[in-house]
């Protein structure tokens, strides 16, 4: 193992839940190093602002000062949610450690204990998440989503107030609060999938700290959480959509019997993505540990042949890449998506629009 013997100084969102979130991996590095850690709170641009997340220029306003402060010397390590990291890498720093990665699903706070199938039809439905507003709208419960932003006390405060009928939220946010018991329902992936990474959590450090890098990853890095990430961010990455984009990915890891009988761990990866008429297009994907960028590529051009020209994104459309203004790339760049997952290609399941 690698050897650190100074303190080491944590960069961390301020609020609860990343304090909390950080805490937990400082306690894990000191447990098993000995080395101690201390939490350096760190405001960003989405904190400060009640503006909702697009207005703010998207993906990139919880972290960009967290990795200001890396590259500044200011921190040694910072822990990021990994669902807010934008899909380019940071120059000058790197991806240290995926932990062990907590519950990925959304879940339901609602009053009198309801469940979603049992809200009336004209409920609200408290989320700032345009993947949440457009899988809730596509179940057809007549559901009122209404947009909000804040820490998970004042999300579930408008529901215990009567202001909302409910709230979604990311159930590993509430189970690393200790609050798991708040929630009245899990939602079922089937019904609604996650954001690309969600539940997880990222280590950054500075890419010259190598024996830091080591030690990360030695006593933090879980390789299947960092595969099936991997897998989802690469749908996200291809479909150049940030995370206020309706898209949502959700990969598990799972044993598969090969044809000469051999059980290895393969890679089930889950899509879907929001139109502009407000339909979903879903699809789903099988692959090997090893190729799952290549995995999540080639699924996100399959559901850009599904969306046909009807993809929606809140990209930035002066970076090249796979979709640019809404529309999908011509068939040359497709196909170029597509070469990129050879030799293996991944066994895709195309599972149509819900409209």
């Amino acid at each position: 193992m690698a050897t650190v013997t100074t303190t080491l100084r944590l960069g961390t969102r301020a609020s609860a839940l990343a304090t909390t979130q950080s805490q937990t991996v400082a306690d894990a590095i000191t447990a098993a190093t000995g080395v101690a850690v201390e939490l350096v709170p760190i405001s960003t641009e989405g904190d400060r602002s009640s503006q909702a997340i697009q207005q703010l220029g998207g993906t990139g306003v919880f972290v960009a000062a967290l990795r200001e402060a890396l590259l500044a010397g200011e921190v040694d390590l910072a822990v990021h949610s990994y669902k807010d990291l934008p899909t380019a890498p940071a120059p000058g720093l790197i991806l240290a450690a995926v932990p062990d990665r907590e519950d990925p699903r959304d879940a339901l706070v609602a009053r009198d204990g309801k469940v979603l199938g049992e809200l009336p039809a004209g409920a609200t439905v408290g989320t700032g998440s345009p993947r949440r507003i457009a899988q809730l709208e596509a179940l057809g419960l007549g559901l009122v989503p209404v947009p909000i932003r804040g820490n998970v006390d004042t999300r579930l405060g408008k529901v215990a107030a009567g202001e909302l009928d409910a709230v979604v939220v990311a159930a590993a946010g509430l189970r690393r609060l200790g609050r798991i018991d708040e929630a009245t329902e899990l939602l079922d992936p089937l019904q609604m999938l996650p954001a690309p990474a969600q539940g997880a959590l990222a280590v950054e450090c500075r890419a010259g700290d190598t024996a830091l890098a080591g030690l990360l990853a030695e006593v933090l890095d879980d390789a299947h959480a960092r595969a099936a990430v991997g897998a989802e961010r690469a749908v996200l990455a291809t479909l150049e959509a940030g995370c206020s984009a309706p898209v949502g990915a959700l990969a598990d890891v799972v044993s598969d019997l090969t044809d000469d009988g051999r059980i290895v761990d393969r890679v089930l990866l889950r899509a879907v993505v929001g139109t502009a008429d407000g339909a979903l297009v879903r699809a789903s994907a099988t692959g090997d540990l090893d190729g799952v960028e290549e995995l999540g590529a080639a699924l996100a051009a399959e559901l850009l042949d599904l969306a046909g020209g009807s993809y929606r994104s809140d990209h930035d459309a002066s970076v090249p890449h796979s979709v640019r203004d809404g529309r999908p790339a011509p068939d040359q760049e497709l196909a170029a998506v597509r070469e990129a997952a050879s030799p293996a290609p991944p066994q895709i399941v195309p599972s149509g629009v819900d409209r």
